[in-house]
């Protein structure tokens, strides 16, 4: 009911914020007490002094893995998409890749979910990545099945002209 949400009078649909509440609930529920980051769900960032400076206080990303209070250090961005959502790609790498590049966030991570979450919409997505002139690593996650853990399936990287996969 959180993957592909029932309606009544038609068709089940997937809800891109039922699916993040939900992947937040569960993350909370298995985060490690010893931890020394927190799990935050679409921060608004618009008053953020720092941010504002950046150029990044308009963003509002999906799940934050950082220190509450502390610029420095911070872990992850994630930003959620269905896979068959027709908008918005470009936008998600562009805030990813800012998260990286100017806040100092550790690692960018773009999960699809959705049925079709496979090759062909991570093909979609490396299609607007190539227009990009320089684009720090993202990793895509797919999450193709209820009941089933989400599985990387590449980390995108763009320096320069060329297209590449980072070194690990």
């Amino acid at each position: 009911m959180y993957f592909h949400l029932s309606i009544d009078g038609g068709d089940a649909v997937f809800r891109e914020r039922v699916y993040c509440y939900e992947l937040y609930h569960q993350m909370r529920e298995n985060w490690p007490t010893e931890s020394q980051y927190f799990l935050n769900g679409e921060l608004d960032k618009s008053a953020h002094p720092i941010l504002r400076e950046l150029g990044a206080d308009h963003a509002k990303p999906d799940l934050l893995v950082h220190t509450p209070g502390a610029m420095a250090g911070n872990y992850a961005i994630i930003e959620v998409k269905h896979s068959t959502a027709p908008k918005g790609i470009r936008k998600d790498l562009e805030t990813l890749d800012l998260f990286v590049r100017k806040v100092g966030y550790q690692r960018a991570i773009y999960l699809i979910y959705g049925h079709e979450a496979n090759a062909r919409s991570v093909g979609k997505i490396k299609a607007i990545a190539d227009e990009f002139h320089d684009l720090v690593p993202i990793e895509v996650w797919l999450h193709s099945d209820v009941g089933q853990p989400a599985t990387h399936n590449t980390t995108l990287q763009r320096t320069g002209q060329s297209f590449a996969l980072p070194v690990r």
